[in-house]
C-alpha cells in the first residue's frame, strides 16, 4: 500500500507491518511570534538527537543505515528502485536502526546478499570511501555478515538464562559482562545512593579495567549534543518566563557536564514549572531498551498545552491523596503525603528520538523514585496523537473481527475513545505517581523486570480506580459503561488483538505488552472456576468475554497490590516468577489464531507518525511568523533528517 503522495488522510503510508500516520497542531497559526519562535527552537534541539539514539540502538546501525541510503540514493537518480530494498530502509527509519522497534528481533530483508553485494559493487569505491571509509568489497562483505547471519540478532534479550548483556545488541556496554556491570553499579550506589547510575554513560572494559564514558558536550555524542545546547540557548531567548529560562539553562549545564546531579536539580525546577504553555522534554530519559533498566535512550518531545482540556483533568491530580488513601494495597506502601502530582492534555508539535516516529500516547516523569516522592511529578496526554490514532481505527476492522458480542462492539463505539483517554489518564497521572518505597530500594532492584512490573502496576491503578464512583462524581466518566466498556477492551487486546505483533514462536519481550499479558493471564487463572473472564473458542474463532465486571475490578486491586508490594520491597525473586509465568509464553493456538484473522484484515499493526515541518518566514532580515506543512511524505521527511541531523 502506497499513501505516500496522500497528505489529505490521517494515513500517510504503509508498509511492512507498519503505518505512517500525520497528526495536525491545532490552534498553531494563532499562537503569538514569541511562543511560535520558542516551539521552533525547542523543535530544532528535539531534531539533533536523532543519531545518538541510532547509535544507541545497535553499533553498526550508522553503518548500516549510511550504506542502505547511498544504495537507495543512486536507484532513486536511476530510477530503478528495488522495492525491497525502499522498505528495508523504510524500516530501519521507523526502528531507529536494524532491529525491530517492538519485538527487538533483527529486521530480515527480503533482497538477498548476492544483490546487497551487486548493489554495492556497482558504486564507485571514492563514493564508499566518503560514506564509510571503506572500500566497496570490505563494506559488503561487513554488512552482508551483520544482516544475514545469526549475530547480534537480538537488540534487547530479556531471557533470564542468559547474560542479559552479552546476548542483547544494544550499544551501552562494550566488553562488559552483565555480572560486571552490576557490580560495577552496585559499587557507585553505596557512595551516592540518590543519583541515577549508569543513565547517561556507556560502560566499557578496556585492558581489564571497566569505565564510563559519560553522554556530554566533550564526551560521547558530543557533535550532536553541541546541536541540542545551542538549540536550547536560542530557545532560552524566546521564552518568556524566568522560570523556564532556569530549566533550560540547568539542562544545557547537565549536556555540558554530564553531571547526574545537575540532572536531578534539572529534574526538581522542571516539575514546579507549570506557568508556559509551551513545554518539552530533552535528554536521556527510558530505560526500556538497557536490558538491565539503568542506561536511557534519548527522547525529546516539544509540545502545547491544551488549557481547556487540562482544567477538567486537573481534577485527577488535585484527588491524589484521596485516590492513595484509598488504594487497595497495604498501607505501609502507600504515600502518607502526595506532592506536586500534575496531570497536562498536550497537543504534541514535535518528536524526536525515542518518541519518534513511533510516539508514546502518555509519558510520567521524571523515572527517578525519589524525586517522585518528594517532589512529585509531571503527567501528559498527548491529545493529538490519540485522535490521530483513533480516527485511523475507525475503518480498521479489529473491533468487528475480536469483540465477542454485538453489545460489546455498540458499547465501545459509544465509550471506547474516552474511556481509552481516562484510563491513560489515570496510569500517567496517579498510576505511576503512586506508592512508596521501603528505605533503600530502588527501582532497579528489579533489574530486567523493573518496566514491566512498573507498567502494570500503573496500568492496574488505572484499571481499578476508573470503576471507581468517584469517576462519575468528578464528571470523568458518564456513567459505569465507561469503564466495562474498557475492561473489555484492555483484556480483548491484553489477551488477543496484541499477540498479532508477535511473531510465530516469539516470546513476548516489550515492557507494555508483558505487563498487558501478565495482567490478562493472571486475572483468567483466577477466574477459572467463576467464569468471571473466560478466553473460548466460539465457531472457531478465540473470544474474551467478561461477565462480571464487578468481580475483576477486585481482581485488579489484589493484584496491584502484589506488585506494589514487589515494587516497593524490591523482591527480585516474586518480580521474576510472576513476569515468567504469566508475561512471556503464548498459548499457541490463540496466537495462531490471532495472526490469521488480523492479517486478514490487512491491517499494519503498529503505528508512527510524520512530524509537520516548521520554517520561519523572514522579512527584510527579520523574522516574521512561523509556517507550519503538513505534506511531506516518509520517505521525503526521513530523507531530509537524514541528510540535514547527521552528527555521526
Amino acid at each position: 500500500m502506497n499513501l505516500k503522495n496522500n497528505t489529505d488522510s490521517v494515513v500517510a503510508d504503509q508498509f511492512a507491518d507498519i503505518r505512517i500516520l500525520r497528526f495536525t497542531i491545532p490552534g498553531f497559526e494563532s499562537l503569538s511570534l514569541r511562543k511560535k519562535m520558542l516551539i521552533y527552537c525547542l523543535s530544532e534541539a528535539a531534531l539533533w538527537g536523532r543519531d545518538i539514539l541510532i547509535d544507541q540502538h545497535y553499533k553498526h546501525n550508522i553503518l548500516i543505515l549510511k550504506t542502505i541510503q547511498e544504495i537507495y540514493k543512486i536507484q532513486v537518480e536511476q530510477q530503478n528502485i528495488d522495492n525491497n530494498l525502499e522498505t528495508y530502509l523504510k524500516r530501519i527509519w521507523f526502528s531507529n536502526g536494524i532491529h525491530h522497534h517492538y519485538s527487538t528481533d533483527k529486521i530480515t530483508p527480503q533482497f538477498t546478499p548476492a544483490q546487497l553485494k551487486n548493489w554495492i559493487k556497482s558504486i564507485d569505491d571514492s563514493r564508499w570511501k566518503a560514506v564509510a571509509d571503506k572500500s566497496g568489497s570490505e563494506l559488503s562483505d561487513k554488512i552482508i555478515q551483520i544482516l544475514f547471519t545469526p549475530i547480534d540478532s537480538k537488540r534487547v534479550s530479556l531471557d533470564a538464562g542468559s547474560d542479559l548483556i552479552t546476548s542483547s545488541a544494544s550499544n551501552f556496554y562494550q566488553g562488559v559482562t552483565q555480572y560486571e556491570a552490576e557490580n560495577f553499579y552496585s559499587e557507585a550506589k553505596k557512595k551516592y545512593p540518590l543519583l541515577s547510575h549508569g543513565l547517561n554513560s556507556t560502560l566499557v572494559k578496556k585492558g581489564g579495567t571497566i569505565t564510563e564514558e559519560v553522554w556530554h558536550e566533550k564526551g560521547r555524542y558530543g557533535n550532536a549534543i553541541k546541536k541540542i545546547v545551542h538549540w536550547l540557548a536560542r530557545a532560552s531567548e524566546w521564552s518568556d518566563h524566568e522560570k523556564q529560562k532556569k530549566v533550560i539553562g540547568l539542562l544545557i549545564d547537565y549536556y555540558r557536564t554530564g553531571d547526574l546531579a545537575i540532572f536531578d536539580q534539572y529534574n526538581i525546577e522542571w516539575l514546579s514549572e507549570h506557568d508556559s504553555e509551551i513545554d518539552f522534554i530533552n535528554g536521556f530519559i527510558e530505560v526500556y531498551a538497557d536490558p538491565l533498566g539503568m542506561k536511557a535512550t534519548w527522547e525529546s518531545l516539544v509540545q502545547v498545552v491544551d488549557i481547556e482540556s487540562t482544567k477538567s483533568v486537573a481534577l485527577i491530580s488535585r484527588n491524589a491523596q484521596w485516590f492513595e488513601d484509598r488504594s487497595p494495597v497495604d498501607a505501609a506502601f502507600r504515600k502518607k503525603q502526595v506532592a506536586g502530582i500534575s496531570m497536562k492534555i498536550i497537543n504534541a508539535v514535535m518528536l524526536g528520538g525515542d518518541c519518534y516516529p513511533a510516539s508514546p500516547l502518555g509519558i510520567n516523569l521524571p523515572n527517578a523514585d525519589w524525586l517522585r516522592e518528594q517532589y512529585g511529578s509531571k503527567s501528559i496526554s498527548l491529545s493529538n496523537i490519540a485522535r490521530a490514532y483513533q480516527q485511523a481505527s475507525l475503518t480498521s476492522g479489529v473491533l468487528d473481527e475480536f469483540a465477542s458480542s454485538q453489545q460489546e462492539k455498540e458499547w465501545h463505539k459509544k465509550y471506547g475513545a474516552a474511556a481509552d483517554e481516562l484510563h491513560t489518564h489515570l496510569h500517567e497521572c496517579i498510576g505511576h505517581g503512586s506508592g512508596a518505597m521501603m528505605p533503600g530500594i530502588k527501582n532497579d532492584d528489579l533489574k530486567a523486570y523493573s518496566s514491566v512490573i512498573e507498567e502494570a502496576r500503573a496500568d492496574l491503578y488505572a484499571l481499578y480506580f476508573m470503576a471507581d464512583a468517584k469517576m462519575i462524581e468528578l464528571g470523568l466518566a458518564d456513567d459505569e459503561l465507561t469503564y466495562k466498556t474498557h475492561y473489555n477492551s484492555y483484556l480483548r487486546n491484553a489477551l488477543l488483538v496484541q499477540l498479532a505483533r508477535i511473531e510465530p514462536g516469539k516470546d513476548i519481550e516489550q515492557a507494555h505488552m508483558r505487563n498487558r499479558y501478565l495482567i490478562g493471564n493472571w486475572t483468567l487463572e483466577q477466574c477459572k472456576s467463576n467464569g468471571w473472564v473466560k478466553l473460548e473458542k466460539i465457531n472457531g474463532k478465540y473470544y474474551v468475554t467478561v461477565t462480571n465486571h464487578d468481580k475483576l475490578r477486585n481482581l485488579f486491586g489484589m493484584l496491584l497490590a502484589d506488585i506494589q508490594r514487589i515494587k516497593s520491597t524490591g523482591d527480585y525473586q516474586a518480580a521474576k516468577q510472576l513476569v515468567e509465568t504469566y508475561g512471556v509464553k503464548t498459548n499457541k493456538d490463540v496466537h495462531e489464531d490471532v495472526r490469521n484473522r488480523y492479517a486478514a484484515l490487512g491491517v499494519a499493526p503498529y503505528s508512527g507518525f510524520l512530524n509537520p515541518r516548521l520554517t520561519p518566514i523572514f522579512e527584510n532580515g527579520n523574522i516574521t511568523d512561523v509556517a507550519i506543512e503538513y505534506t511531506e511524505s516518509y520517505i521525503e521527511q526521513m530523507s531530509r533528517y537524514s541528510q540535514y541531523y547527521n552528527t555521526l
